[in-house]
């Protein structure tokens, strides 16, 4: 597809593509219009020059998008020039974002004569800011809605980073972050009437969208806060095992409100990745819900919860139940929990290649960070409306919630499947403007064409996580809205953010990340630990390397040891131990990031990441003729999302069928691990790999398989 240059596309292209002939007659009018204003241009003027225009619309088949798109880039070469870009900012609109504001306004006195504009300086603004983060967080936390009951000694104490890693942040500051999220401010601008959630039931397309004002969602978050404060004592672990609707926001920000700590279990686990993090987490209670309805099915949610034996369980029905109560003048008086800023509120999970999952600790300190990055990479505004199909048990959830009201933005919740047009149309009717989504939802949109007929173009940036992305995905999602930008994101709930992430002042490419996130440094490491030394712009791969001054990264590990984790063996830089993060990236010519994969063996299965070790014992069990499993992962020769592969080594005598023990494989995974996982291949062979002191060796698989895979894709 698209190796004829754009010049050399003509009318039968066009119409191949999908428009009539008259309507191809016409567009390749437009296309020479446009080869003529950019006469000896780079190619990338060449697509500036066509979406400029908008000379591509929302509703054109995709196809001609594909077409026009590779056809333009199709002699782009990327060795020398990195990743083609399909989006860039304007001087004018750079000007009127969050981060070109701070940096109009302190742009000259923080960088002197070097500052020239927020595109020019961006760079040098972002470097800045992870020398002196100190600096930049003085700013940053002002521009947000967080207030302190007790103002911090200081930014950033670093008087004691041998034992403290990553310093202490805001020490002495007392606060109640999800009051925060609750009141009204005057910067950024919140009152009592302004929009905090906006959301619609699957299978309600056709009617208005339900809101709940700020007013009323504190008055319902009181009341539940109130009823918590009688059955609870301060500090007690609650969890919810819930999908992301109005109610389980209520529920969230009542847990932390009263001092209580919020335990976040995704709604797909089967029973017993339910009971280990209840074990883990020492929860007091659950809240739940009776099904989880999808279009006209119901799923069981409350028997698979009571299965996992908690001490309490919640229940709410998931027809129209209302968690909150409308409360009297008299009662709406509450006085919240103020505490420290770096007490613990959330236990969130990650999966680790020992096979039982990390539970990470949130402190006061995350929603800052997570907020802040919405806040700066997105652009998150008043007035902004939010949504990204996700769930609290995973970390999207809570950045969902604080990166909305935090920055007076309102949170847009569709309770439904997003796979289908229902959640499609609620975008469109909701008014939308920040869409955040994970790759392989992208690819079910695109292929189903569920979304046709919509108008997407209230959306200003859209922003992807979780998981690889792929070039052609992203080109029809940015297509939808004129090619607005998606904002690759890459992190951990370690860090309660990305470190590598897209922005509005940055020309973007497709699955590509243009910077280190605000305050953020980073390191590429060779293969034997030491830092690749070469300029910004040249290219590297290598495992990543953090500066462990990280304001919202965790400093502690509930079940293990967070040294050994994050810190042990990793080099010293700069006087600064790095910390661990466990991604192979690439950095391009042009300074741009492309994210390679895991160092270790954990596996990142449609934005969830889990370990090779939990699948594999899952396998070895489920058929006889097995001696042994190994799980590896492997992105498509096109890109896209990583996909399961098993290889297998059968008992002697044995003779099973590949397909068979694939089919036998995802039932097993899906009835003990997770539902949404799917076995994409298995490959009997006579033995595996190993090392000399037997350890397996998945790397040599995982070669062997993209071999295949890549001849495969050749014939």
């Amino acid at each position: 597809m698209g190796r004829k240059s754009i010049s050399e596309v003509g009318v039968e292209d066009l119409v191949q593509a999908g428009l009539t002939t008259e309507e191809a007659t016409g567009f390749q009018r437009v296309l020479k219009d446009s080869l003529s204003c950019t006469k000896g241009s780079d190619s990338s003027e060449v697509w500036r020059h066509l979406v400029a225009r908008r000379a591509l619309k929302p509703w054109h088949p995709h196809g001609l998008h594909q077409l026009v798109y590779y056809s333009v880039y199709a002699h782009w070469d990327v060795s020398s020039k990195g990743p083609p870009p399909y989006w860039f900012p304007s001087l004018y609109e750079s000007k009127h974002t969050n981060m070109g504001g701070i940096m109009e306004k302190h742009g000259s006195s923080l960088l002197g004569p070097l500052y020239k504009d927020p595109i020019t300086s961006y760079s040098l603004f972002q470097k800045f800011s992870a020398q002196h983060p100190e600096a930049y967080w003085s700013i940053v936390l002002k521009e947000l809605s967080v207030s302190f009951q007790e103002e911090p000694k200081c930014i950033l104490d670093r008087s004691d980073l041998k034992s403290k890693h990553g310093g202490s942040w805001l020490p002495g500051s007392v606060l109640n972050i999800a009051e925060c999220c609750l009141l009204p401010t005057a910067y950024p601008r919140k009152d009592d009437d302004s929009l905090a959630i906006v959301w619609r039931d699957e299978g309600c397309d056709d009617s208005g969208i339900n809101i709940i004002t700020l007013k009323q969602l504190r008055e319902q978050v009181i009341s539940v806060a109130k009823a918590l404060d009688a059955m609870f004592s301060k500090g007690d672990a609650i969890a919810i095992d819930m999908p992301m609707t109005a109610n389980a926001v209520i529920i969230y920000l009542a847990i932390i409100l009263s001092g209580l700590v919020v335990v976040s279990i995704a709604d797909s686990f089967a029973p017993k990745e339910i009971s280990i993090r209840l074990r883990v987490s020492q929860a007091k209670a659950i809240f739940t819900q009776d099904f989880i309805l999808r279009g006209s099915r119901k799923f069981p949610l409350y028997s698979r919860v009571v299965e996992a034996a908690p001490d309490k369980v919640i229940v709410l029905p998931a027809i129209g139940s209302n968690v909150g109560i409308q409360l009297r003048e008299q009662d709406i008086n509450y006085s919240p929990c103020y505490q420290p800023v770096d007490t613990l509120i959330n236990i969130l999970f990650s999966s680790g290649t020992t096979g039982e999952p990390k539970a990470i600790p949130w402190t006061q300190l995350s929603p800052i960070r997570c907020a802040a990055e919405s806040w700066a990479h997105m652009d998150m505004q008043v007035g902004d409306v939010f949504c990204w199909p996700t769930n609290l048990g995973w970390v999207m959830g809570p950045i969902l919630i604080f990166s909305s009201f935090l920055s007076g933005a309102t949170l847009a919740l569709y309770h439904g499947s997003p796979l289908g047009y229902g959640f499609g149309k609620f975008v469109q009717d909701a008014g939308v403007t920040k869409l955040g989504t994970v790759p392989s939802l992208v690819k079910a949109w695109k292929n189903t064409q569920c979304m046709n007929g919509l108008d997407w173009t209230k959306i200003k940036c859209f922003a992807s996580t979780g998981e690889t992305s792929n070039v052609d995905d992203d080109l029809w999602l940015s297509s939808r809205a004129y090619y607005k930008p998606v904002i690759e994101c890459c992190g951990g709930t370690e860090l309660s953010s990305s470190y590598i992430q897209g922005n509005l002042l940055q020309p973007q490419a497709f699955g590509a990340f243009s910077t280190t996130s605000m305050t953020t440094s980073l390191v590429i490491l060779d293969e034997h630990g030491n830092p690749f030394m070469q300029p910004d712009d040249q290219a590297c791969i290598g495992e990543v390397g953090l500066f462990p001054l990280y304001l919202g990264a965790t400093d502690r590990l509930l079940n293990a040891d967070h040294e050994e984790v994050y810190f042990k063996g990793m080099p010293l830089y700069k006087g600064m131990r790095l910390r661990r993060h466990g991604d192979i990236i690439k950095r391009t010519v042009g300074g741009y990031f492309i994210v390679q994969g895991r160092a270790d063996d954990t596996m990142n299965l449609g934005g969830i990441k889990t370990s090779s070790v939990e699948i594999e014992r899952v396998c070895d069990r489920a058929d006889e003729s097995i001696v042994e499993t190994a799980a590896v992962s492997v992105s498509p020769v096109d890109g896209g999302p990583e996909q399961l592969v098993m290889f297998v080594v059968l008992k002697n005598g044995y003779n099973s069928e590949a397909e068979n023990l694939r089919t036998k494989f995802s039932k097993a995974i899906q009835s003990n691990l997770n539902p949404l996982f799917k076995v994409r291949f298995v490959k009997i062979v006579p033995e595996f790999p190993r090392t000399a002191s037997n350890k397996l060796l998945r790397r040599v698989l995982r070669d062997q398989i993209k071999h295949e895979l890549s001849a495969r894709s050749r014939i």
